[in-house]
């Protein structure tokens, strides 16, 4: 039995951002708790948290974010410990230490990539867990093909849309509507076009927003 489509979930996330695997992963709880989750569709928009970084290469993090922050690299490696903590409470695992950051524009292309291949949630899951338990590049385009194989995308797929610049247009379409809805930051969550949520809620907060999007 075909089971309708009730209310759409739209998450915008950037694939570097700590909060949003573990808004993504609060949310899936909330949502395999739910009793209508069948009739709940949830798609994945893109959003870049810095996209002045330069394409195709990995900078380390820690020096960075110190600067963009205006705290000391000892404070930012403190945050890190601690975020890696709350990571563990919700059953992901961190290793923040040492990590590279960069340009996601890439990794968002081969996201849309995997939306039109049924793939969505597949890839999104195995590119955070590639970037923050495994600490693997997603900023070059051989470290990004090999992750994606990973999680079944095909690699000359993957590398045509990589070399040909496909899914530009639909990245910036993501990040525009996010700037139009108010969105600043991100994990953001839109639920029936109506409802946002905005961080790293509770599974509670989730739940709650799921019940009044199919009771309103």
């Amino acid at each position: 039995m075909h089971v309708r489509v009730i209310v759409r979930v739209d998450i915008w996330s950037d694939v570097v951002c700590p909060w949003c695997y573990l808004g993504k992963r609060r949310f899936e709880r909330a949502l395999a708790e739910f009793d209508r989750r069948d009739e709940v569709e949830v798609v994945y928009r893109s959003f870049e948290l810095d996209p002045r970084m330069p394409r195709g290469e990995g900078r380390p993090k820690v020096p960075l974010l110190a600067a963009k922050l205006g705290r000391s690299e000892a404070d930012v490696r403190e945050m890190e410990a601690q975020l890696e903590k709350v990571a563990a409470q919700d059953g992901l695992e961190y290793n923040l230490e040492g990590g590279l950051i960069g340009n996601t524009f890439d990794a968002h292309r081969v996201l849309h990539l995997a939306k039109e291949c049924g793939m969505q949630a597949a890839v999104t899951e195995r590119f955070f867990q590639a970037y923050f338990t495994e600490r693997r590049s997603l900023f070059d385009e051989d470290s990004l093909t090999e992750i994606a194989v990973d999680a079944g995308l095909d690699g000359e797929d993957v590398r045509r849309v990589l070399e040909e610049g496909t899914y530009v247009d639909d990245v910036r379409a993501d990040i525009e509507q996010a700037r139009a809805l108010g969105a600043n930051g991100v994990p953001f969550f839109v639920l029936d076009d109506r409802y946002g949520v905005s961080g790293a809620q509770s599974t509670e907060t989730f739940t709650a927003a799921l019940t009044r999007a199919f009771e309103s």
